[in-house]
């Protein structure tokens, strides 16, 4: 599936194929502070397919408490998550950030890891009170 994806502040654009099957919520610690909430939503690019139309990400990397090393790539301008990867030559395994893609409302999730992170209270979720928009 070919989507595209832009961050919050529009300086990156770009489109990439994913396979849809392959969306993922990560609980992980770093996947909470990294985002600054519960978990993420991410997805796998097909090797060799991204490509960015206009400018170019940001990247800090971060070692995993395994030892790998992860590139977390993000807008320096207004600080959106696009995509993490291992470093390395292309083509590389992306592992896109749901958020900037257009398409995300496609995008269902269809495993869930790092479940031994997960906070607690995400189950009461569809019990909270709910509004279309932010209250008054």
């Amino acid at each position: 599936m070919k989507v595209e994806g832009v961050c919050h502040c529009g300086a990156i654009r770009y489109e990439v194929e994913i396979d849809p099957e392959t969306v993922s919520v990560c609980h992980c610690s770093d996947c909470q502070v990294l985002t600054g909430t519960a978990f993420r939503v991410s997805v796998s690019a097909l090797p060799g397919t991204l490509r960015w139309l206009s400018g170019t990400p940001r990247v800090y990397t971060k070692t995993a408490d395994s030892g790998r090393l992860r590139e977390q790539g993000f807008c320096e301008q207004c600080g959106t998550p696009l995509y993490a990867t291992s470093p390395g030559p292309e083509p590389r395994q992306y592992n896109l950030r749901v958020g900037p893609l257009a398409q995300r409302q496609q995008l269902s999730p269809k495993r869930e890891i790092w479940c031994r992170s997960e906070l607690p209270w995400l189950d009461q979720l569809g019990t909270l009170p709910r509004s279309e928009k932010s209250p008054v």
